[in-house]
């Protein structure tokens, strides 16, 4: 650890003039008294770090010094890739990994041009989460996450329609979709009651990560390999025996996730309410709706027939239930009016009533008891 902080150190002086104590010390997240002997060891070990005094000193690196650990780890290269994602960095555990990824590209760039990270990051940033709600990170998503990276068995434990059952996984990949971590997996021996999945994602489930209550990797476990070689006839670097598994060539996360999450949403959407909106109802009905749901029940309402003389046009949505329904619709308030199913009229027709009720002209003398 201590190691990889004082590597830490070197590139960052040598893709910057100078730096202050208290700058090192943020950036390696210690004390600036742990600076000060990092700085002092890596002296004992020929490496010319100067210190300057004074109000505006620092320390910096003298004569051209420049290292040769600028190559690239596996891991470093591939936390490259997200590094435009810090936050899921984090909370996977990989932000040590990207930050000394970023660094070494750094420090082997021209020094014209080591201002291109940081002009990068302050002209494009993603924030996952949705707004009002605190993002929370799995407790396991780090134990997941390096299962993930190292292609290795998960023994695992998930909550499913209320109940704990227990899961041999090989674990594919992870998403981040709107601040909620999933992970797409496939059971060494699937659940009997498993849907078939089509071809580009056979055997494949996705899982919430937040629902996992335990995850432990697999052990290597490579027995004693008897003088005419495994009793099983497999040799000691078999994935069977390290706890690993062979990845499938054939699996493509995002295209999997696309398909998967597509069903998902009709899935949901298993009733049809019938409504007329007018103009303005329908420019709002995507932002109280699924909008894509939204977007196609209105192009297929205008592809079968005119809006009415008042500009109302009657479509067939396709919605989660007829609680749900009610729910979004009524915000669109007199903008809609539900026609079928009965029930669900009778609701729109029951809270127009009650609104009726509530806002109708007030008598002077009980103004004041209303």
């Amino acid at each position: 650890m201590r190691a990889a902080r004082l590597i830490r150190m070197v590139l960052l002086l040598q893709s910057r003039p100078s730096m202050t104590a208290g700058e090192l010390a943020r950036e390696l997240e210690v004390s600036e008294r742990t600076v000060a002997r990092d700085v002092l060891s890596l002296s004992e070990a020929g490496v010319p770090v100067y210190a300057d005094r004074g109000r505006s000193g620092g320390y910096r690196l003298i004569g051209g010094y420049r290292t040769r650990l600028t190559g690239l780890g596996r891991s470093e290269a591939e936390a490259l890739f997200l590094s435009g994602v810090p936050s899921a960095l984090r909370e996977m555990g990989l932000a040590d990994v990207g930050s000394a990824a970023r660094l070494k590209v750094s420090a082997a760039l021209l020094p014209e041009l080591r201002d291109a990270a940081s002009g990068a990051a302050q002209r494009f940033h993603l924030d996952a989460p949705r707004w009002y709600h605190d993002p929370q990170t799995p407790e396991l998503l780090p134990v997941i996450a390096d299962a993930v990276w190292d292609d290795r068995r998960l023994t695992a434990r998930y909550l499913r329609a209320g109940r704990e059952v227990a899961r041999e996984l090989e674990p594919y990949g992870l998403v981040l979709k709107a601040g909620v971590w999933y992970l797409a997996a496939r059971a060494v021996a699937g659940p009997p009651e498993a849907v078939p999945a089509t071809p580009a994602g056979a055997g494949f489930r996705v899982y919430r990560v937040d629902r996992f209550t335990a995850a432990e990797p697999a052990e290597p476990a490579v027995p004693a390999v008897p003088v005419d070689g495994p009793p099983d006839g497999r040799t000691a670097g078999d994935p069977a025996r390290t706890g690993r598994f062979v990845r499938d060539p054939g699996f493509d996360l995002p295209a999997f996730w696309a398909e998967r999450a597509e069903q998902f949403r009709h899935s949901l959407l298993r009733e049809e309410a019938v409504v007329r909106l007018s103009p303005h109802g329908v420019r709002q009905l995507p932002h109280v709706t699924e909008p894509v749901a939204a977007k196609e029940a209105v192009e297929r309402a205008t592809a079968e027939g005119e809006p009415d003389e008042r500009g109302w046009l009657t479509v067939t949505l396709a919605v989660e239930s007829q609680e749900v329904a009610y729910a979004q619709l009524l915000a669109l308030g007199p903008e809609v009016e539900a026609l079928a199913p009965a029930a669900l009229r009778e609701r729109f027709a029951a809270a127009a009533r009650r609104a009726a009720a509530l806002y109708s002209p007030v008598p002077e003398e009980d103004a004041g008891t209303r």
